[in-house]
């Protein structure tokens, strides 16, 4: 069984910042990607950062300068450090992970999502 625990959402004023964090644990042969997905009411779930195996990371066009991913390899975590935060960053942040439970098969893994809320 693997698990993805999220922490550090909450409410920020315009131009601040916030850091979430994501924890892997479980049954884990061996981690693709991590990233952090983003889903605002009436929208569909976008990507906002990845980051591979080999360290390449992807951004969203719009978090690209503001936001930066970063991962513990030892620790299974992927952090997301997000700055100059706008009310369009307003959603629901849900941690996504691709990787191997066994040696068999790899797939998709989602936490369970952290608000985040910009607003004056």
């Amino acid at each position: 069984q693997v698990q993805l625990v999220e922490s550090g959402g909450g409410s920020v004023q315009p131009g601040g910042s916030l850091r979430l964090s994501c924890a892997a644990s479980g049954s884990i042969f061996r981690i693709n990607a991590m990233g952090w997905y983003r889903q605002a009411p009436g929208k569909e779930r976008e990507l906002v950062a990845r980051i591979v195996s080999g360290g390449s990371t992807n951004y969203a066009d719009s978090v690209k300068e503001r936001f930066t991913i970063s991962r513990d390899y030892a620790k299974n975590t992927v952090d997301l450090q997000m700055n100059s935060l706008k009310p369009e960053d307003t959603a629901v942040y849900y941690c996504n992970s691709n990787l191997w439970p066994n040696h068999r098969e790899s797939r998709d893994y989602w936490g369970q999502g952290t608000q985040v809320t910009v607003s004056s």
